[in-house]
């Protein structure tokens, strides 16, 4: 494997997230190979990678990007940030990134990736993660990062300490994010998911920028509700949420930039496919599972789900 000394990376979808993780890491001087697809992938290879983040700007060039995961070989560390939709066909295409030790660690949203990763790829390789930070494709080959800082969440499934997840810790400590050896990254993966499924919800269906909707009483309430369903299929599923994680996400949505929409806006407004289902469809049908009323979510699965193709 590479990385013996120093690990190696790639990015298993360089979009908004993953571009910018990349990014920093390469910033940092790690090995860090970009795989993307179509104009995103030919600017950044003609152009590089334009970085745009609170305070400051950076461009990488050259850029080690391609659309063929077996060109790259084995690494250390996958980030996985493709879209829900995309999960089964990327996880097949990470099998040549693989050594014995290597982590495949999903930055995506939902709560379904690790198992379906798993599944694909072997339990062994997925690590949990959660990356806080808030970032979109511009324009192909431009990055913007939006949130006001960026932490990344991660742990082994089982709750075990590992050497590599140590490493890890370490790397992302080097590029300046807030590095969290979660206790129970399980806990982690829904408390985001718990945030994701509102604000996507509410920037979707109103239209609206996250500065709009947090200062409006009647979106804002909104915004609880649709947290609140989120908490009771995730207690129900033996997930100790509580309204102290809803306070702590309303709050962080309050330092959020003025301008800023979540990604599943962004793709509703520029008509491509939405991660609809795996967001409020998620809860919608975990509700009906479990017999609990998820009716704010299933709002919003029935407002949005004639545009879950797109319209392109």
């Amino acid at each position: 494997m590479k990385g013996l000394i120093r690990p190696t990376f790639a990015i298993m979808g360089s979009g908004g997230m993953g571009g910018y993780i990349g990014a920093k890491l390469h910033q940092a001087g790690y090995d860090v190979s970009f795989i993307a697809r179509g104009a995103h992938l030919e600017a950044m290879t003609q152009f590089g990678l334009h970085i745009e983040e609170p305070g400051d700007e950076f461009v990488i060039h050259p850029i080690q990007a391609t659309a063929k995961p077996e060109e790259i070989g084995e690494v250390d560390y996958v980030i996985f940030a493709v879209k829900l939709w995309d999960t089964i066909a990327a996880a097949r295409q990470c099998q040549g990134l693989l050594g014995p030790e290597t982590a495949v660690l999903s930055m995506q949203n939902g709560v379904d990736p690790e198992e379906i990763l798993g599944n694909v790829i072997g339990s062994a390789h997925v690590m949990g993660a959660v990356a806080e930070v808030g970032a979109n494709i511009v324009k192909p080959g431009a990055v913007r990062r939006y949130s006001p800082t960026a932490s990344l969440r991660f742990g082994e499934l089982d709750q075990s300490p590992s050497l590599r997840a140590n490493r890890f810790k370490d790397a992302v400590a080097a590029i300046g994010f807030e590095a969290d050896h979660a206790e129970n990254i399980n806990v982690t993966i829904w408390d985001k998911f718990l945030f994701l499924v509102a604000t996507s919800a509410v920037n979707c269906v109103t239209g609206q920028t996250i500065g709009v909707i947090r200062k409006d009483p009647d979106t804002r309430s909104l915004l609880s509700q649709l947290m609140k369903e989120v908490m009771l299929i995730a207690n129900a599923k033996g997930v100790p949420l509580s309204e102290d994680n809803i306070k702590a996400r309303l709050n962080y949505v309050d330092t959020l930039t003025e301008d800023a929409r979540m990604s599943m806006a962004v793709d509703l407004q520029r008509g491509n496919r939405l991660e609809l289902p795996w967001l409020s469809g998620a809860v919608s049908r975990m509700g009906r599972d479990l017999n609990i009323p998820t009716p704010t979510n299933n709002f919003v699965f029935a407002a949005l789900k004639h545009r879950i193709d797109g319209n392109n």
